[in-house]
């Protein structure tokens, strides 16, 4: 009999197998099968974005953040990334009995940070408590919900070949910082999480520049994963360079001793933009005079010489495929 494995919970292959072979054959309606971060669905006068994700990292603290930082992040990014303006969000806590009450009190204050800095309102929640051993220390589930201020929204449906591919800082941070954190790991430089709300810097790149036909926060799979959704079963493929790819030297060092390719770790903090070709140095110069996209890079570009794939252009010279992840790499890091 098949089971479920880490695997399923990769963003990889096996994920969407999951996807759509259970919950697309049972949920199946219009906005499900967008296959968005967001679903944007029409209500009386206009429409929202609305989206829910669950938080189940491992430790619940790690350089750089917290399981609370990285959920309400989480949420605000998903709406954002759909163009609307994130609001409201709901928190749900299952918590495993014995936590100690001044770490939900610091993931408390985290995520009131987060919200604050965000410009959204905790609005509603739950509260489970379990057995002990029954879960590990705290899991969360949080849903948003965003406006839209006006009448356009980025889809991927607006992607053409010639387009210009834009990652709004360097790669693999959250991952790995997590996994030293969790594993014990020293490295000559600390890497902390990268986990932050880029609805301020998104706004400000609509606003300021024009030419996004498409965004999506980079999280579970990494780059890779990502990228390989965008292009799936279209009638475009897209090259990156891997000279182009922002990663940290201590993030590079530790994914070459841990035998990772930081294309494939997660981010909490980072953005993928597909930009009309001429806009793109205009969304660039905007990006880097925010914090949070202060390394923003262009590492690619849209073609139709590979429809379906995204491929690389190595130092070495050589093309190659970047395929979807197969397995869990990171489990339980978001």
């Amino acid at each position: 009999m098949d089971r479920i494995t880490l695997a399923h919970g990769s963003g990889g292959k096996a994920t969407y197998k999951l996807i759509k072979e259970i919950f697309f054959k049972y949920f199946a309606n219009e906005i499900l099968l967008k296959e968005e971060d967001s679903a944007v669905v029409p209500i009386e006068g206009g429409k929202i974005a609305f989206t829910t994700d669950s938080f189940v990292v491992k430790p619940i603290f790690f350089p750089g953040g917290d399981i609370g930082k990285i959920a309400i992040s989480g949420s605000v990014n998903d709406v954002a990334v759909l163009g609307a303006k994130p609001k409201y969000i709901s928190v749900g806590f299952i918590i495993e009995e014995g936590l100690p009450l001044s770490d939900l009190e610091l993931i408390a204050d985290s995520m009131a940070k987060c919200a604050h800095e965000a410009g959204v309102k905790i609005v509603a929640g739950d509260t489970k408590v379990v057995g002990k051993g029954e879960a590990d220390k705290m899991f969360i589930t949080t849903s948003a919900i965003g406006t839209y201020e006006n009448s356009f929204r980025p889809e991927i449906e607006m992607i053409t070949p010639g387009d210009i591919v834009i990652v709004s800082g360097t790669i693999g941070d959250h991952g790995i910082s997590v996994l030293s954190s969790r594993k014990g790991l020293e490295f000559e430089a600390d890497i902390e999480s990268d986990a932050a709300p880029l609805n301020n810097m998104i706004h400000e790149v609509l606003e300021g520049a024009g030419g996004v036909k498409f965004m999506r926060d980079p999280t579970r799979g990494g780059v890779a994963a990502t990228l390989n959704e965008i292009v799936r079963e279209r009638n475009f493929g897209i090259t990156i360079e891997e000279k182009s790819l922002p990663v940290k030297d201590s993030v590079k060092g530790a994914c070459e001793l841990l035998g990772l390719d930081p294309l494939y770790v997660a981010n909490e903090g980072k953005a993928l933009f597909i930009v009309k070709a001429e806009k793109a140095e205009d969304v660039l110069n905007i990006l880097k005079k925010n914090k949070y996209g202060k390394s923003s890079t262009i590492i690619g570009s849209v073609n139709k010489d590979f429809p379906g794939k995204v491929c690389i252009n190595t130092i070495l010279g050589v093309t190659r495929i970047v395929d979807m992840p197969r397995a869990e790499q990171l489990p339980r890091i978001c």
